[in-house]
């Protein structure tokens, strides 16, 4: 078992800078380039709900922590922001709150279908956290 942590200022020029580092962090499973690919873009759209949502300004903080245990990563994004008030409709693909920033409202659609597992747990007024697992290696299930 191998982890990390890793706390950054919730700024947009941040994000490629998290999604990299837990891409290296993952590199000694020996992922393949969509695994990797989906694992980079599942963090960074975690990472950026986290900066456009989390706060009014970008005062606040992201923290990162990823452990690598066999074939699989766990990686968690907290924040100490606003909060979700409802997560199932903030799950709902184009489903956002914040309709002037023209984004899609496919952040976790994006996440839920590029790990094999997310979590999301949050109150408003506290922050959320956003847990994530990737299982490296699946075989692909075949019809013989």
């Amino acid at each position: 078992m191998n982890y990390m942590t890793l706390e950054v200022p919730a700024r947009s020029e941040n994000e490629s800078f998290v999604r990299v580092v837990v891409a290296a962090f993952v590199a000694r499973l020996d992922p393949n380039l969509e695994e990797i690919n989906e694992v980079k873009t599942a963090v960074s759209e975690a990472v950026t709900n986290s900066i456009l949502h989390a706060y009014e300004d970008d005062n606040g903080l992201i923290k990162i922590n990823a452990v690598v245990e066999d074939n699989r990563l766990f990686v968690e994004i907290l924040d100490t922001g606003k909060g979700i008030e409802d997560i199932a409709r903030a799950r709902e693909p184009l489903y956002t709150d914040k309709p002037e920033l023209e984004r899609s409202g496919m952040g976790f659609t994006i996440m839920e279908n590029f790990m094999d597992e997310v979590v999301i747990e949050s109150a408003p007024g506290k922050g959320t956290v956003i847990k994530m697992l990737k299982v490296f290696g699946k075989v692909a299930e075949s019809n013989h």
